[in-house]
């Protein structure tokens, strides 16, 4: 079993399986905290499939790609969770 057999039949369709379990905390989620950690690591699993399809099909510019989709997910997180404490010491 080559590396690639390995991405193809088992780590792919694993981070499918998580991406539909966490679509559907997105949906069903309580409250609006919940929804933006669902999105953030479905943004997160977005990144680990597209760097297995650069690795798969060897195109390095996906993996540059990946990281500014990390980065844009990394500000939006801190981005809200400021909003958050500031919301807080409101009340």
């Amino acid at each position: 079993m080559t590396l690639n057999d390995y991405l193809y039949y088992f780590i792919l369709p694993v981070l499918s399986v998580a991406e539909i379990l966490v679509l559907v905390r997105f949906i069903k989620g309580p409250s609006i905290i919940d929804r933006v950690i669902a999105l953030d690591l479905m943004i997160t699993i977005g990144i680990g499939i597209i760097s297995i399809y650069s690795i798969i099909n060897n195109q390095p510019t996906f993996l540059d790609i990946a990281m500014i989709l990390a980065l844009i997910a990394f500000l939006s997180t801190v981005a809200f969770s400021y909003y958050l404490e500031k919301r807080k010491k409101d009340d």
